[in-house]
């Protein structure tokens, strides 16, 4: 599965403003990108839809051979690719000028806390395939370690693209620290129902960093797909604005629902 957790009452502000701090020029609205929290809304609504034929597949009403079919892996990536790459543009926007270390501290003990309980949530319900480092796990982790590179854009860029090609010549994974904590920390085996691998998805996040220090959100949002008033940008522009609440309840609700259905 790729993204499963509860909600919870753990500091939900703070996470809210984390995944979703899009701040900008005047020239755009007030204090946001709408053509990211549009881009955002498309990736959330994706993912739901990923969630939803998982979810199809884990009951046995259809079976989409997610994990072999090859349209569900790569709409996966996609979903992935999409979501990072906001998680890497309001990176930089959030800290632009400069790192604010307040806002750091406080969003990475919501985001520390949260992906604590989806750990253990997962563990009562898939206990031998729990979530040890899933996507919230992922973007508290890169947020911390990303923060150096920030005023660095050509080594992020230069990173980005090594990282990349590394990973894919079979150079770069990090095989070793999994097997150094596979045991301590019993570890599932053989795979978890939701796990984002460090490389080569860290990459991604670098890339949206890269491209708000290059200005190159300034003309990929320029185009009017991304600024037409139409009532479907309304719709994802909404979404995008509230991508963690829909983040963290539309699988529970989702599974929920299933249950039901299996029940009667």
């Amino acid at each position: 599965m790729l993204l499963f957790f509860k909600p919870s009452l753990i500091n939900i502000k703070s996470i809210y403003f984390y995944l979703n701090s899009s701040y900008t020029t005047p020239m755009r609205t007030e204090r946001r990108w709408a053509g990211i929290d549009i881009f955002r809304g498309w990736a959330i609504l994706l993912m739901v839809f990923f969630h939803l034929s998982y979810d199809l597949e884990y009951f046995n009403i259809i079976n989409f051979h997610i994990q072999s079919n090859s349209f569900f892996i790569w709409f996966r990536f996609l979903i992935v690719s999409m979501f990072l790459l906001t998680v890497g543009m309001s990176l930089k926007l959030a800290h632009y000028h400069t790192i604010h270390w307040s806002k750091v501290k406080k969003r990475s003990y919501a985001l520390g806390l949260s992906a604590s309980l989806v750990s253990v949530v997962s563990f009562l319900i898939f206990p031998s395939s729990w979530i040890y480092f899933g996507i919230l796990h992922f973007v508290f982790v890169i947020s911390i370690l990303l923060l150096p590179l920030l005023k660095f854009p050509y080594l992020s860029l230069f990173i980005s693209i090594a990282t990349f090609i590394a990973f894919h010549l079979d150079f770069l994974n990090m095989h070793w620290l999994f097997n150094m904590l596979v045991s301590p920390l019993h570890l599932p085996l053989p795979f978890s129902v939701d796990v984002l691998r460090f490389f080569p998805w860290v990459s991604l996040v670098l890339l949206g960093m890269v491209t708000i220090s290059f200005g190159w959100h300034e003309r990929i949002f320029a185009y009017k797909i991304w600024n037409r008033k139409s009532q479907i940008n309304i719709f994802f522009k909404y979404i995008g604005e509230n991508a963690l609440l829909i983040y963290l309840l539309h699988q529970p609700i989702l599974f929920g629902f299933f249950l039901l259905i299996k029940e009667f």
